[in-house]
């Protein structure tokens, strides 16, 4: 199965559990803890095809209530299988 470069992101946000779809070339843990900031509303989002202006860590999110992030790749669906 090839990548699809679609990630799901869960964390929480002062306990309530809080998930998204994010399309990235990449993902690493310091890309979601970022990218769960983004969702939250503590960091802004960068504009298409730049990195963002300061990358929120996790210590630093950590301050702002987010806990427990966890990321996964989708699933890739292959159209050509017959049932």
């Amino acid at each position: 199965m090839g990548r699809t470069d679609i990630f799901i992101i869960e964390y929480k946000l002062h306990g309530q559990p809080k998930s998204f779809i994010i399309r990235a070339k990449i993902m690493r843990n310091e890309d979601a803890w970022h990218w769960a900031s983004c969702d939250a509303g503590i960091a802004p989002i960068p504009k298409p095809g730049k990195p963002p202006l300061k990358v929120v860590t996790k210590p630093q999110a950590e301050k702002y209530g987010i806990t427990d992030v966890k990321w996964r790749e989708t699933a890739a669906l292959d159209w050509n299988d017959s049932y």
